[in-house]
């Protein structure tokens, strides 16, 4: 009989693909087991509390920090935030840069999964020395990723996040369903 781990989950990413090429990238980030800890939604509107307005901070933040990096629309929601991260040409031209002290040294410096180490990271290091919680954990391990393949896909995320926090009460990822009226 075959021992399953059910921990182990298959890779979404695309095969083969190099996740440092300049592109497009829509990513979704959530909460440590899915904790709506960013704000709240009232009235139709995210409210971000102290945790996330630190958040908001950083992901702006990571303009100042990598050149060639280009944030598009984001969303910060109760759970989760979601943006899409361009990375262009410019950034392939940059010199190597080493991996800070919690990062993996299999991650290649200027992919998608460096940026976003990068900002968890420095979120999770200043919410928690707001919150005297030196070790709590502030989000997944993981995070969705998908390369936007086009312009017509482009323009379809983008309009999903004009609408996601109308969207909130039908979504899986309100956990207590919370109305928005």
């Amino acid at each position: 009989m075959k021992t399953v781990n059910r921990h182990q989950r298959k890779s979404i990413r695309l095969e083969d693909y190099d996740y440092t090429s300049p592109g497009e990238y829509f990513i979704t980030i959530c909460t440590h087991n899915h904790k709506c800890t960013l704000g709240e939604i009232n009235k139709g509107e995210m409210w971000l509390n102290e945790i996330g307005k630190i958040v908001e901070e950083e992901w702006l933040r990571t303009l100042n920090i990598r050149s060639g990096i280009k944030l598009d629309v984001f969303v910060i929601m109760p759970n989760h935030i979601r943006g899409i991260i361009v990375i262009s040409d410019e950034s392939s031209k940059q010199s190597v840069v080493g991996t800070h002290s919690c990062a993996s040294l299999q991650r290649k410096p200027r992919s998608l999964g460096s940026i976003i180490a990068g900002f968890k990271s420095a979120a999770t290091k200043r919410i928690n020395e707001m919150q005297h919680t030196p070790s709590l954990h502030v989000w997944q391990k993981r995070f969705y990723d998908r390369v936007i393949r086009n312009d017509k896909e482009l323009a379809i995320i983008r309009d999903y996040f004009h609408n996601n926090v109308l969207q909130w009460t039908f979504k899986d990822d309100n956990p207590d369903d919370i109305p928005l009226w």
